[in-house]
This record gives structure tokens, C-alpha cells and sequence, in this order.
């Protein structure tokens, strides 16, 4: 039988895949490691078929390692006689507790057979929250700013874990970035938060991310064309004629014709 580790996405429950519905519903135990993953879970499964998991709030590694063991010794057993799924928020593979999992399974017990489940992140997720479009030809980095750490280096940035937002601000301006912050994102539990203004959200939360982007780091994009050739109606001037031609050569160039004219 299987453990599936089924990413749950950001945190509305309507953003959980097709595949990551069909594994929650089809399993014996739907196991969870936090509250707000087992409200997702909890909205596709009934409640009697979620298995909390106790994890302690601590930097203690020792103290972790014994739970997690204590963990997979729970979940293996049900994951040999049937089909289980472990949930978490966004990925199951990126900043996830899935990890810890799999890697203790696969220590203390190899013979579970475990598939993933991908789930939408906050990493792709908070481009349409904060009206962000990363273009093809775009560089982007993923790092974590808890505490106020500020990244800098590449011209894009996503910031995890922004848990004190002024003080990681600060270091990005300096830095020449422009910053967006987006708490709480596609998330059911909490308020939802936009902001440029890192002062309101000052507290700390984990389930904070910031966008951070060098202001001349825009890559241009062919259909910039389009509206650089608008008139102040934003309707294109030239009539559609350019258009039209550029359409009938590109639909010649695909059907094996030469840009000058028909088949030789």
C-alpha cells in the first residue's frame, strides 16, 4: 500500500489539485501536523478519518528527531495494511515538513512506498496574489528572511518566513530593491494582506512573504508592441494592417511555406 504526501496549497481549500482530492478521499487516514492543514483536510474528509500528529514547538533537534520518529512508527504500520496521506500546506517539497518524514520513513522504515502529491506554493501563488508577472527570460531566487535578514544578489527575489518586515525592508532599499509583501495569501485562516508598507505588518507571522525586484530588472517582451503602438484610446493605430501581415507570414512560415511568398 502507499503513503501519499499530498501538498494542500495555500490554504483555501479549493485550491487543492484534482489528484490531491482524489488521494485525501480515498485514504484510510488522512494524517496532519498542524492546525491549519488539518482545516484544509478536514473540508475534503470527514474529521473522523484525520490523524493528528503531536510536534513540538521547539529548536530542540533531539527532541524533534524523537518526534518525528515517534511519527513515522504511527503512520508506517497503517501505510503496510492500506492507503494513507500525510498533508501539508503548499508543497510537499519546498519548506515543508514532508522532508522530515520521508527521511525518517526511509531510515526506520524502508519498506513503505510513498508517492507525492504536488501541491500549489506560495513560491508560484504569490505572483497572482500581488499582481506580479515573471516573464520568460526573468531570473528569480527563493530565499528565507526570518528575523529580519535582508538577501540581496539577484535582481528577483521571494522572501519567505518575513517574521520582521521593517527591518528586512530597510535592507532591501538600501539594496536598490522595490518590495511587496503578502501575508496570509489564498489562505482561509487569517487575514489576507497586500501591502508595500512594511509597518503594517510589523508583527510577526510566519505566513509572511515579500517580492523583491531591482527596478530596471524588466526583461522586454515581444507583445510589448502592442501597446507601445496604442494611441491614447489604448486602441492600436495602425489598423490592424501590420498585424495582419506579420499573421499571414507567421501562418505561411508554419505551413512549410517561404516568407517571401508560396512553395517553389
Amino acid at each position: 500500500m502507499t503513503l501519499y504526501g499530498v501538498g494542500l496549497g495555500p490554504g483555501q481549500a479549493d485550491l487543492v489539485t484534482v489528484r490531491g482530492k482524489r488521494a485525501l478521499e480515498s485514504a484510510d487516514v488522512v494524517y496532519s501536523p498542524g492546525r491549519l492543514s488539518r482545516t484544509v483536510a478536514t473540508k475534503h474528509v470527514p474529521d473522523s478519518r484525520i490523524g493528528d500528529l503531536d510536534f513540538p514547538m521547539t529548536r530542540d533537534e533531539q527532541r524533534l528527531r524523537d518526534a518525528w520518529k515517534d511519527a513515522a512508527a504511527e503512520i508506517a504500520p497503517a501505510a503496510r495494511d492500506g492507503d494513507v496521506a500525510f498533508v501539508t500546506l503548499g508543497d510537499p517539497n519546498v519548506y515543508s515538513t514532508f522532508g522530515h518524514l520521508r527521511r525518517t520513513l526511509a531510515a526506520f522504515h524502508p519498506a513503505v512506498e510513498l508517492e507525492v502529491v504536488p501541491g500549489v506554493s506560495a513560491v508560484t501563488a504569490f505572483a497572482t496574489a500581488l499582481g506580479v508577472e515573471i516573464t520568460a527570460g526573468s531570473s528569480l531566487a527563493l530565499r528565507e528572511a526570518d528575523g529580519g535578514v535582508s538577501p540581496t544578489g539577484p535582481d528577483r527575489l521571494i522572501l519567505f518566513k518575513v517574521t520582521d518586515a521593517p527591518a528586512t525592508h530597510e535592507g532591501l532599499v538600501e539594496a536598490g530593491y522595490d518590495v511587496t509583501y503578502g501575508r496570509r495569501l489564498f489562505m482561509e485562516q487569517g487575514e489576507t494582506t497586500v501591502t508595500d508598507d512594511p509597518t503594517e505588518i510589523d508583527e510577526r507571522d510566519y505566513y509572511t512573504l515579500a517580492y523583491a525586484e531591482r527596478p530596471e530588472a524588466r526583461v522586454e517582451q515581444a507583445t510589448d508592441a502592442f501597446l507601445e503602438g496604442a494611441d491614447e484610446s489604448g486602441a492600436v493605430s495602425d489598423g490592424g494592417e501590420m498585424s495582419i501581415a506579420r499573421q499571414e507570414r507567421s501562418e505561411g512560415a508554419l505551413s512549410g511555406d517561404e516568407l517571401g511568398g508560396g512553395r517553389q
